[in-house]
């Protein structure tokens, strides 16, 4: 077994891709860098914290994208965020079999907050595109940084999303919550609730994510080949469900006096006997208590 959350990105493109299938356009000899960091004095990456191109998996022609978490978090900025526009524009071109985001991202970089910020929405619009056009985009969630802020987002209006459960996704990161609203709302240095609120588990049980694997690569790149297939057009009637299901978990939670601030409340509210154990439970049991 392999951890995927102690590989870099392109340890993860390696083994997750069949072998030596990736050609990665923009590669870092290519020196394509951030304006805005070398402004304000910041190391850059010759990648920008990001790798794309295109491989085979299982045989099958994909394109891929894998963010950086040891470079600023993963976080998006102005060139990291077009090698993405510029990966699923190229998807609606050539039609792979599916595109791969290999996410790890704290979110937009606070260095170039505004062009982050639109390089996001525009990742965003080109994901609908790339699924309206029947390519399924499947995300990947595994890395140390989760997945937050913007590719939180971007992670959420694709097709597929298979999780570890050491994988963490949320609009807003623990750190971030904590600054806007104070220590009493969210402690960000409670990692028991960190992982109980934003971790795989928790996204499993509440159908936020579509696969739970283990933290190895090869469980990832199964869930990938099995995800290939997954395509779900964007239809009104699949955005119908999805309010309903969003307006039922809500009524689900009790008031947050009556402990209803805490994920197991939502577990148990679900139907989950013992709810309380579920951090205790491995992936396999956890997985078999998803309420259909």
């Amino acid at each position: 077994m392999i951890s995927y959350a102690e590989c870099s990105a392109r340890e993860r493109l390696a083994q997750v891709l069949d072998a030596g299938s990736f050609h990665e356009w923009l590669p870092p000899d290519e020196r394509l860098t951030s304006p805005h960091l070398a402004q304000l004095g910041v190391p850059s990456s010759f990648d920008d914290g990001v790798a794309i191109g295109r491989a085979k998996l299982g045989g099958l022609d994909v394109f891929v994208a894998a963010q950086e978490g040891a470079f600023m978090g993963g976080g998006v900025g102005e060139v990291h965020g077009a090698k993405l526009v510029g990966l699923l524009r190229r998807a609606l071109r050539d039609r792979p079999a599916a595109v791969l985001l290999l996410a790890e991202s704290g979110g937009v970089r606070l260095h170039e907050a505004n062009a982050g910020l639109i390089a996001v929405s525009e990742v965003m619009r080109a994901v609908l595109d790339v699924r309206a056009a029947g390519v399924p985009v499947i995300t990947l969630i595994g890395g140390a940084n989760g997945c937050f802020g913007g590719m939180g987002i971007v992670a959420r209006c694709t097709d597929h999303i298979v999780m570890s459960d050491v994988g963490r996704l949320a609009m807003s990161g623990p750190e971030v919550i904590e600054a806007s609203f104070g220590v009493e709302e969210f402690d960000s240095r409670d990692r028991a609730l960190v992982w109980r609120t934003t971790g795989g588990k928790h996204r499993w049980l509440t159908a936020d994510c579509d696969a739970l694997v283990e933290d190895d690569v090869a469980a990832f790149r199964a869930a990938a080949l099995d995800a290939v297939g997954a395509a779900e057009p964007v239809t009104l009637d699949a955005l119908e469900r999805e309010h309903a299901l969003l307006a039922a978990r809500l009524r689900l939670l009790p008031p947050a006096d009556e402990g209803g601030d805490d994920a197991i409340a939502l577990w148990s509210r679900l139907g989950i006997a013992d709810a309380a154990r579920i951090p205790e439970l491995d992936v396999a049991a956890v997985r078999a208590l998803r309420p259909a």
